[in-house]
């Protein structure tokens, strides 16, 4: 939900967050695939459209690791031993938005190495900077990143959180909701993509 008291452009203090739509973690053939990814790449795109059109803060929040995973979780570091690059190492495809899905001009883009966006990054203090109060996320994948970033952004006492249910996926459909019930349990909103576009711009 964006900020109404704004008679000129109540969308003006709301960023959407754009969490891990990379090649790695959507595509068949991603070292990291979470299989309900590739499916919601249509929403994901019409929602950064409807962002775009309404003047709302494109931020996209990506991987990116050092290819020998010297800044990877301890748990993750096996993947980076072989002679193969890991997963959303800088610079790799898999590293790269998946295809529908442009930085342009304006678009902020924020660099993590671990789930939340908020996590040794200097999201928050930009976003606050930018008059930021409202955030809508999307992306990959629910249980983690999204999870992490959307409890991290309701203890920064952000206004109004809010996940499109229909442009967020995990591994399966019982993930995916089991989360989403949790994050509606902490206040945060959960449209689906027609009904947050449906909302007056």
């Amino acid at each position: 939900m964006a900020n109404t008291s704004d008679s000129d452009n109540q969308w003006n203090n709301t960023a959407l967050l754009v969490i891990d739509m990379q090649n790695d973690f959507v595509l068949p053939d991603g070292l990291m695939r979470v299989d309900g990814g590739e499916a919601i790449v249509p929403n994901v795109i019409k929602a950064v459209e409807v962002a775009r059109r309404r003047g709302i803060l494109v931020v996209w929040v990506v991987r990116e690791h050092d290819p020998l995973g010297r800044d990877v979780e301890l748990f993750r570091r096996h993947l980076y031993s072989g002679e193969k690059a890991g997963p959303t190492s800088k610079g790799s495809l898999g590293a790269e938005l998946v295809d529908g899905l442009v930085i342009k001009d304006g678009d902020y883009k924020v660099v993590k190495t671990r789930f939340s966006a908020f996590f040794a990054t200097h999201l928050n203090s930009f976003l606050k900077t930018a008059g930021i109060n409202s955030l809508v996320v999307i992306g990959v994948q629910t249980p983690n990143c999204i999870r992490q970033t959307v409890f991290d952004a309701v203890a920064l006492d952000y206004k109004y959180v809010e996940v499109i249910v229909d442009a967020t996926a995990a591994a399966t459909p019982d993930i995916h909701l089991a989360n989403i019930f949790d994050m509606k349990n902490i206040g945060v909103a959960t449209p689906t993509l027609q009904q947050w576009c449906e909302l007056d711009a």
